[in-house]
């Protein structure tokens, strides 16, 4: 084993020392190896790398508790969530003009919709007209991709043209067959 084992994974890690423990009780039962100013005998080793696979295998098992408390979580809030969700929401209707006992629930009352102003209720209804007619006689899809453009509202609103699409060269045999409707299929 190297000296820098940061890219080693515990899996492997682990798998060497109990390797090199077996190794070292089954070849070299009687040796002792110096190390700095320590002498190691093989049963001293052994207990010291023993001490550190139970670190590692600790390690392992708490990770393991850890990711099966994380997967029990999701599948409690999964279940949970949605009766809770309800809950609030039945509250929040029950009591939706006493602010006080919102807050009790830890809730806060909706807030109101802020009115338009005449321009901006001017604005609103020019863009859906001018959405409406950039739409034409599209197909569903082609018309949510479609938005129209208002350029600016006095008490009259001013809409720019929308561009036409332009024509797509087509084959001769199809040409005389079936009209150009702008819709690709």
């Amino acid at each position: 084993m190297s000296s820098s084992t940061s890219n080693v994974s515990k899996a492997a890690s682990l798998a060497f020392l109990q390797a090199f423990v077996v190794g070292l009780q089954k070849h070299l039962a009687n040796q002792s190896f110096p190390v700095g100013t320590t002498t190691f005998t093989v049963p001293s080793l052994v207990q010291l790398l023993g001490s550190l696979i139970a670190a590692i295998q600790a390690v392992n098992a708490v990770q393991v508790q850890a990711k099966n408390a994380v997967a029990n979580l999701k599948a409690v809030k999964a279940s949970v969530s949605p009766v809770v969700s309800a809950v609030v929401r039945v509250v929040a209707a029950m009591f939706a003009s006493d602010a006080a006992v919102l807050a009790d629930f830890g809730l806060e009352p909706r807030k109101a919709r802020a009115p338009l102003t005449t321009e901006q209720q001017a604005a609103a209804k020019a863009k859906a007209k001018a959405t409406r007619e950039a739409r034409g006689t599209k197909g569903p899809k082609a018309k949510k991709a479609i938005k129209g453009n208002v350029t600016g509202v006095d008490i009259t609103p001013i809409t720019a043209p929308v561009a036409p699409e332009p024509a797509t060269a087509q084959p001769a045999a199809n040409a005389s067959s079936a009209p150009n409707t702008g819709v690709s299929k």
